[in-house]
């Protein structure tokens, strides 16, 4: 699922990149938006490398402990994104379906986020209940002798 999210929102980034950069009307319009939408599409696909990389070194899956954080800067990341593309539209000439794409990619992200991050809050949670006894209540001690 995670490999597929990656996937997904690397095509959808593209694919919008390319969309916008070939839909501008004028050079100097062009110029500031490709600027702006080149640095936060890299700033979005370094944090996308990361998980990439999290994932190859554990047999393709995710870590979700590991992940959750990567995961909420990609959904800031493409957050970011979104607002300036929408803030941006008619001036960088944005085609809707680009706009649709990352929006998609958002929601995606957003929602894997959520995922990674509550499993990640239970293991946690019970890795401190091991380390606390075992998640025994204080003082109390397993029967002894023949049951």
């Amino acid at each position: 699922m995670a490999n597929s999210l990656i996937l997904g929102v690397r095509k959808a980034a593209a694919f919008g990149a390319l969309a916008i950069c070939f839909g501008f009307g004028g050079v100097a319009h062009a110029l500031d938006c490709n600027e702006d939408i080149a640095s936060l599409t890299k700033k979005r696909q370094v944090v996308i490398d990361d998980l990439n990389r999290l994932a190859k070194g554990s047999k393709n899956q995710l870590d979700p402990v590991a992940s959750c954080p990567k995961l909420k800067a990609l959904v800031g990341a493409e957050r970011e994104l979104l607002a300036y593309l929408t803030k941006n539209k008619e001036w960088c000439s944005v085609p809707d379906n680009a706009l649709e794409n990352i929006t998609l990619s958002a929601q995606k992200s957003g929602s894997v986020a959520a995922q990674a991050c509550k499993i990640a809050a239970q293991v946690t949670q019970m890795k401190k209940a091991q380390e606390q006894g075992g998640g025994l209540p204080q003082g109390q001690k397993l029967p002894a002798g023949p049951l």
